[in-house]
Order: structure tokens, then C-alpha cells, then sequence
């Protein structure tokens, strides 16, 4: 496993690291093949682990599969949802922070929270605020490094300028390119890593879906204005564009999508997620494709040409979570 550094912070991690919310999800594989899966990420040289307060039980889950391996690996988390649920609202008061903090400590059986991010801005906190609680928590020895998660470029400098953000996550890929506008950038100057969530498109970019399948009705998916079937349509486009890419260079679309996120940009980790041990094989095989500046130049220009069709996230939730 290649290892990358989240831009200049010092926070060094396996090229592609490994989103754990799915496995908290209803239709989640059982609690033991879940550990399996998790240690064997960890055989296979996945050293970077993503979690949240809002993920349900799933700090408990990545606590319990890891700590076999603490020393070997780096664990991220994330505070300022209310009650750790999204539609509850945000929370990010400093003791709010805090109470999060110890409890996720516990959680995950450790002493140190590597990574800690900001889930979601709150517009009743400042940033500097929230920078400020975060940078006392790394003097107190109980976090490493501090994070954001789908903020503006204007958050990204205020936080900055209180406490160096190590790494921003927001979801990225060629189905949602929208942090190439100002983000990228920004977090290039700045010395920022990028940690893309859904780099696969939830699934769209697998190849594996089309307007004809038909969503399991406990899939998170069927809410996404996204994932509707007319929209699965209109964006079929997409999905062949990638496909013909694998065929060309003897990959799967998946692997092609995870290759082309890791050409972007040297400090970008992505952290897709899978509840299968095949998939997460060939995601790891992404490390290995190889993408020439001929390649990249071929696919960007191909993807200009396609519109992507529906919001990410349903009003109620985007209300919430889009804010900046």
C-alpha cells in the first residue's frame, strides 16, 4: 500500500482509506463479518479509518476492530451534529464539543482521536469558536489534528488562521466535481490534505446500477434526488463513459474512478466504503491503475461534456447539511 500525506501537516495515511458508515447501515453485514472486514483493510495496508458521533454505533464497531491494531492505524471522527443525528440539527457549542470528545474517546478505545473534524458548519458557532475548543483538545493530549467537513473556502481561511486545518472532507468524484471550482485550490495553497467521502458516487460509478435496478427499500439511496430512476437515466452517460475507460485499461469503473480522484491531486485520500470483501480488493487494486496526463486529459474533457442530472441530498436534509 502506497502512503500519502494530507498536505502539510505531517498526518501521513495509506493512499485510500476506508469509510465505515455503511457498516452501521440496516442492510450492514453482522457485527463479527463487519470486524473481519475492517481487520482485513488493515492486512491489506489500509491504515486510515473514517467514522462519526452520527454514525450510530458505528465508533463502537471501528473501536472494538482496531484496537488489536491501534498503533497501526490512524482513526478520524467527526462532532457538531445534535445528539449525533442529522436531523436533529447541528451542535457545535464548545461544551457540546467537548461532551462528544470524551464520549468518543470511549468509543473507539483510545486515548487520542487522530483526526477530528467538524461534521457540518454551525451557523450559531463561530468558526473560530469551534477552532479554538479543537486547538485546546490537541494542548490537552486528546486529539491530533484538526478537520472540516463541507465548508466553504472563506470557513476553511477562518479556521486556519486559529489552528491549521490538517485535512477537509467533502465528497468529490467524477460524479460530484464541484470542489474543483474553488476548494482544490484553496487547500493547495494552503498546505490542506482532502479526504473525498462517496468517491464512487454511492455506487453509481461501480457500474453497477442503471435506471433499470431496483434499490433495496432499506437502502439509503432511495432518497436521494440523485439515485431517482429517472435520474439514474439522465446520468447513464456517466456510467459508460467510465465503464468504456475500465474496458480500455483492464480495470473495473470503480477502479477507474478511485485511480482518476488519486491523479488529482498528491494530498487527496479518498475513503470509499463497502460491506464486501471483494469490493474491497478491487478498490485497493485502484492504487495500482495508472492514468497518464494524456488519460486524464481524454476523461476530463469527456466528463465537461456531461451534465449531471438531480440534487445530492432530498430539501429536509439539504437544509441541514448544506450549509455554509
Amino acid at each position: 500500500m502506497k502512503l500519502r500525506k494530507l498536505g502539510n501537516s505531517g498526518l501521513e495515511v495509506s493512499a485510500l482509506g476506508f469509510g465505515a458508515m455503511g457498516l452501521s447501515f440496516p442492510t450492514a453485514p453482522s457485527k463479527e463479518e463487519s470486524i473481519r472486514l475492517i481487520r482485513t483493510a488493515v492486512e491489506q495496508g489500509i491504515t486510515f479509518f473514517d467514522t462519526a458521533q452520527g454514525y450510530g454505533e458505528n465508533e463502537l464497531l471501528l473501536g472494538e476492530a482496531l484496537e488489536p491494531v491501534r498503533k497501526q492505524v490512524v482513526m478520524a471522527t467527526k462532532f457538531g451534529l445534535k445528539n449525533g443525528d442529522v436531523r436533529q440539527g447541528l451542535d457545535s457549542r464548545p461544551e457540546n464539543i467537548r461532551a462528544v470528545a470524551e464520549a468518543s474517546l470511549k468509543r473507539l478505545r483510545t486515548d487520542v482521536i487522530d483526526l477530528f473534524y467538524q461534521h457540518r458548519p454551525d451557523p450559531n458557532v463561530p468558526i473560530e469558536d469551534v477552532a479554538g475548543v479543537v486547538k485546546n483538545l490537541i494542548q490537552e493530549g486528546k486529539v491530533k489534528y484538526f478537520g472540516l467537513s463541507e465548508v466553504n473556502a472563506e470557513t476553511i481561511r477562518k479556521a486556519h488562521s486559529v489552528l491549521s486545518v490538517s485535512a477537509l472532507q467533502s465528497e468529490y468524484s467524477m460524479f460530484y466535481r464541484e470542489p474543483e471550482n474553488e476548494i482544490i485550490p484553496l487547500l493547495e495553497e494552503l498546505g490542506i490534505g482532502f479526504v473525498p467521502f462517496s468517491p464512487l458516487g454511492k455506487g453509481f460509478l461501480t457500474g453497477t446500477i442503471n435506471s433499470d435496478v431496483e434499490l433495496d427499500k432499506a437502502d439509503t439511496r432511495n432518497i436521494l434526488p440523485r439515485f431517482s430512476k429517472e435520474n439514474r437515466a439522465a446520468n447513464q452517460a456517466l456510467v459508460d463513459l467510465v465503464v468504456s475507460i475500465a474496458a480500455d485499461k483492464n480495470a473495473t469503473p470503480a477502479q477507474i474512478a478511485l485511480g482518476w480522484l488519486l491523479a488529482q491531486k498528491p494530498f487527496i485520500v479518498p475513503i470509499p466504503g463497502t460491506s464486501k470483501l471483494h469490493r474491497l480488493q478491487e478498490n485497493i487494486g485502484a492504487i495500482n491503475i495508472s492514468l497518464s496526463n494524456e488519460d486524464l486529459t481524454k476523461i476530463n474533457t469527456a466528463l465537461a461534456a456531461i451534465k449531471i442530472v438531480g440534487e445530492r441530498y432530498p430539501v429536509q436534509i439539504r437544509d441541514i447539511t448544506e450549509r455554509k
